[in-house]
């Protein structure tokens, strides 16, 4: 349904450090500075992207939001978040762990990133 994900960022060499160790930790490759200054992750066929505001303004994370990433295993979630936590992330919620959600079993993990943005690690587990 997506294609991808921009989001706001006040320091992008700080954005870099962080998603790029979230990235690392699920497989993925380290990020690149597009020509336009943003920041690029591509995994799966989908998109995600950091930039500064085009307004000029500061950046600032969507109250309610949150973006979530597919894992293939709690294992993978685990070394995601604390991946995130080492790198300027900050666990958020309940800590890292099975819930039941209405379509069966989850493994969820929440953090904020470095800007506020909410980000989740899920796993559907086999009910």
């Amino acid at each position: 349904m997506f294609s991808h994900i921009m989001i706001g960022s006040n320091d992008i060499a700080r954005s870099k450090q962080f998603y790029d160790a979230l990235f690392a930790a699920t497989g993925g490759k380290p990020g690149k500075i597009d020509p336009k200054g943003r920041l690029v992750y591509a995994k799966d066929g989908g998109r995600l992207m950091v930039t500064k505001p085009i307004d000029g303004g500061s950046a600032t994370c969507a109250n309610g939001a949150t973006i979530g990433f597919a894992m293939a295993s709690p294992e993978q979630a685990d070394a995601w978040h604390r991946a995130g936590v080492e790198n300027g992330g900050e666990s958020v919620e309940d800590a890292p762990g099975e819930r039941q959600g209405p379509a069966g079993p989850l493994y969820l993990a929440y953090l904020r990133d470095p800007d506020g943005n909410k980000l989740c690690a899920l796993h559907r587990m086999a009910a």
